[in-house]
């Protein structure tokens, strides 16, 4: 259990205990990508199961994957790289002119803690960074916080399904504008397309929150190795401020320490308000990931 300390009173300070944060070594860093590389897979066999036509393609590749399912997806990416092994150049060549023939950029995720031979050889080969993504992670189990008053979260059920996809789909459409801003964006078709195909992914397990009996925000969350990861997160601008996201993550995170689950995760761009509802559910930035793109061809 992370050790604990309490500011003396004599400093003129109300005395509170708080808790060590979460450290990421490269061996929590390379369990937190795996873990990143089964969910990529795990959605793209969903995917494939789905719209068998998509022309999708998920291809081992130096410890990590690349993966594709479909244009415009935001699952179209590589992640993993620098935690298994060396790079070889005439694979990623391989991978690299399988996004060609889609028209695809490649997109590769790099982490700060993964091998750094890996971006060096990504810039050689003409990426440009494009811009980062912090990973936070948070130690399991931990006691629980008490419910949000007038927040009430539960898993989707059959009646909800539409309810969920509409909810994300209007909360992304409108970011809260907060930190340095993501790097991309995808057609509402795109991401309404992805939403219904990872509903029938039963690695995830979906949330829709009420507020006041109203549908109000979602989130997700998987579980793979002990790692739970919170993703899919968003909140519709007129609940916004109301504990919406925190009912969320507090839900989730009780329900993975549950499972067994001992780290939490959560990505969120870089100064953002979900990085800012993380860290006052005590999440800490563990890494952060570059993010390498190469134009089609």
């Amino acid at each position: 259990m992370a050790a604990a300390s309490v500011v003396p009173a004599a400093y003129g300070v109300r005395p509170r205990t708080f808790r060590t944060m979460l450290f990421a070594d490269i061996a929590l860093a390379a369990r937190i990508e795996r873990a990143e590389c089964r969910l990529l897979a795990s959605n793209a066999a969903a995917i494939a199961r789905a719209r068998p036509d998509a022309g999708g393609f998920l291809r081992e590749l130096a410890g990590g994957v690349a993966c594709y399912t479909g244009p415009d997806s935001p699952l179209n990416k590589i992640a993993g790289l620098g935690f298994g092994g060396t790079l070889d150049e005439d694979r990623l060549a391989e991978v690299e002119q399988a996004y060609a023939e889609r028209g695809a950029p490649v997109q590769v995720e790099v982490a700060t803690l993964a091998d750094r031979a890996i971006a060096a050889l990504l810039t050689r080969r003409g990426y440009v960074l494009q811009g980062h993504e912090n990973v936070l992670g948070l130690p399991l189990p931990r006691p629980e916080r008490p419910p949000v008053d007038g927040v009430e979260v539960a898993p989707v059920g059959d009646d909800d399904g539409e309810a969920w996809i509409s909810v994300l789909l209007d909360g992304f459409a409108t970011p809260d504008g907060q930190g340095v801003g993501s790097h991309e964006s995808f057609p509402r078709a795109a991401l309404e397309q992805i939403l219904r195909d990872l509903a029938c992914n039963a690695s995830i397990v979906r949330y829709l929150a009420r507020r006041a009996g109203v549908p109000a925000g979602g989130a997700s969350m998987a579980v793979t190795d002990g790692i739970a990861q919170l993703c899919g997160a968003a909140t519709l601008p007129a609940h916004r401020r109301r504990g919406v996201q925190a009912e969320l993550l507090r839900t989730r995170l009780a329900e993975a320490g549950a499972l067994g689950s001992d780290v939490a995760v959560i990505t969120t761009e870089p100064g953002s308000k979900s990085q800012q509802n993380a860290a006052r559910q005590g999440f800490a930035l563990l890494y952060s990931r570059a993010v390498l793109v190469r134009a089609p061809g």
